[in-house]
């Protein structure tokens, strides 16, 4: 009797204790939970200048920032890719203009404008938002020289206040390229995209018979242009936006060529906004390799930039008004590219209400922008209600087959951005239907998206060539392709396309177009739909690797 009373009353006091410790453990949970929650409506800290170097990350910017010197055409100065050489001296001459500047847009000798403005119209962003990042890694100067090597061609293409030239220059251009058979043949795509006052420099049937240096081209270079007759009013925009957004870069270390910069991208401007009408209708060749699906994104982009550029009022109101109504896509969140700049757009206007800008409170257009660039950042956030579903099993994001890294380094650029928009005008979340986030958040994902491109992927392969232990070998680029030293004609170089060997010279910098949905990768000359690398792209991973070098405020105001 005595020792099972003994044990009841040890099984009480256990019992006892236990309930305690379920209470005790519910009220540790129910006030953890509650400063979870308040710590979800703190804002992070705002972050100081720039902190420490993230090595991984500048390395990386320092090898992208090596493309833009091997894609230059012209009188190269304080040249610094030995393989490369002076070419494209006589662009532009049967007009009388000098066009011999600019920028290849791929593994071709071709320079399209409308691609090549959207380029310098990035690169711009990258270093109004990101300039203090890359001083700090020694790369500010080498990216303002590459933006003015692109912005001294588009002035020069510029002559008349209706009237844009855009230079396909050197003489080979393949996108969709070239497709080797069973036979060895070689199947070449018409290619053909010309810019805004389109005036195309070069005969696209020659230039997709040639497989050569563009050192050694000799074909002709004809002209064609897009004026009041043929308006293209998507390059026109596009030039206009790049020439505005440059104007910025430039206004304190160059204020006179920021003024030209400006007067240009004004006219550009009305010359698109007067005489609306497709380039690609217009111009049907160009629909092959960069064909447009309509110009209106490119007018509020153009007038956004312009409203950040000159502070005249009109712009904003141009872009939130009825236009914005009509072309914004407001609350059907897009993917940034050289083709729409809606989401673009939307994250660039949010930084007026996100930084309280002075005299746009009330304005429902940026409102609607915000609301818009919301929606494009949950759909980027893996564990967000609207995430894409438009990924590789490796996390990538993943919308197209041709040039598949534009999309996900697009979007990381957009998301890295958005994020220290947050960080600086404190605001502590987003919220995606029942969820939300912070600013972290975002920044993880843009890192994932990078980290993919370094080499963090099923292949462990760098898409970033020249970084890392292993990258693409054979990449779709003529002038990569042959040795500096071999003489070469237009068709003589097809040995080299054919050749089974690497490339002789490395193409440093250079972002392949990426992997398949399930994240294959034929590393083969003759695969431009993955191997070939491209202009733009290098302006968009150089804009994301200059986010990730370091932390740092954003810049409350470009002016």
């Amino acid at each position: 009797m005595g020792k099972e009373s003994k044990s009841g009353g040890c099984l009480g006091w256990l019992l006892a204790i236990v309930i305690l410790a379920l209470v005790v453990g519910a009220i540790v949970y129910a006030v953890k939970q509650k400063m979870d929650h308040a710590n979800d409506n703190k804002p992070s800290p705002v972050p100081g200048p720039p902190g420490a170097i993230d090595k991984k990350y500048a390395d990386a910017l320092k090898i992208a920032m090596q493309f833009f010197d091997i894609q230059k055409s012209g009188k190269l100065v304080n040249n610094k890719i030995s393989w490369r050489g002076d070419s494209g001296l006589k662009d532009g001459n049967e007009a009388n203009l000098d066009l011999s500047k600019g920028m290849y847009d791929a593994g071709d000798h071709m320079k399209f404008g409308f691609p090549m403005a959207f380029t310098a119209t990035v690169l711009s962003w990258a270093i109004l938002e990101y300039g203090d990042q890359m001083a700090a890694v020694n790369q500010l100067e080498p990216a303002q020289q590459s933006l003015k090597w692109i912005t001294d061609f588009l002035i020069n293409a510029h002559p008349k206040d209706n009237v844009l030239y855009i230079q396909l220059v050197v003489s080979h251009v393949v996108v969709m390229d070239c497709i080797e058979n069973m036979t060895g043949l070689y199947v070449i795509m018409s290619i053909l995209l010309f810019i805004v006052s389109f005036h195309r420099v070069g005969d696209p049937d020659l230039d997709h018979k040639c497989w050569e240096r563009p050192e050694n081209m000799k074909e002709k270079r004809p002209l064609t242009q897009v004026n009041i007759t043929v308006p293209g009013t998507e390059v026109a925009a596009e030039t206009a936006a790049a020439m505005a957004s440059a104007s910025l870069v430039f206004k304190t270390s160059n204020s006179a060529y920021s003024s030209t910069l400006l007067k240009h991208a004004k006219q550009l401007f009305n010359f698109a906004d007067k005489y609306p009408a497709s380039y690609s209708e217009n111009i049907p060749e160009v629909a092959t390799y960069y064909n447009s699906t309509g110009y209106g994104d490119e007018l509020l982009w153009a007038a956004s930039w312009l409203y950040h550029a000159t502070g005249d009022r009109s712009y904003l109101d141009y872009a939130t008004g009825e236009n914005g109504k009509q072309f914004a896509s407001w609350g059907s969140p897009t993917w940034f590219s050289w083709d729409n700049k809606n989401a673009g757009t939307q994250v660039l206007l949010s930084r007026l209400s996100l930084f309280g800008a002075k005299g746009v409170s009330g304005n429902s257009g940026l409102r609607n922008y915000r609301s818009s660039a919301e929606g494009v950042m949950c759909g980027l956030l893996p564990k967000s209600p609207s995430a894409t579903s438009s990924r590789t099993d490796g996390g990538l994001v993943w919308i197209s087959e041709w040039n598949a890294l534009q999309h996900p380094v697009a979007s990381a650029f957009l998301a890295a951005l958005y994020s220290d928009y947050m960080l600086t005008s404190q605001t502590a979340k987003i919220t995606c239907g029942d969820h939300s986030f912070k600013p972290s958040d975002l920044r993880k994902f843009a890192k994932s998206q990078a980290d993919y491109v370094l080499g963090k992927n099923p292949l462990k392969m760098s898409f970033l060539v020249g970084y890392g232990d292993k990258y693409p070998q054979y990449v779709h680029h003529r002038g990569a392709s042959i040795p500096a030293d071999a003489t070469t004609g237009c068709t003589t170089g097809f040995k080299w396309l054919d050749s089974t060997q690497p490339n002789p010279n490395v193409a440093v910098g250079g972002l392949v177009g990426g992997p398949f949905l399930n994240e294959t990768y034929i590393d083969s000359r003759n695969n431009s739909m993955q191997a070939e690398p491209t202009t733009y792209n290098s302006a968009l991973i150089v804009g994301l690797l200059s986010s990730l070098v370091t932390t740092s405020s954003a810049v409350k105001s470009f002016t």
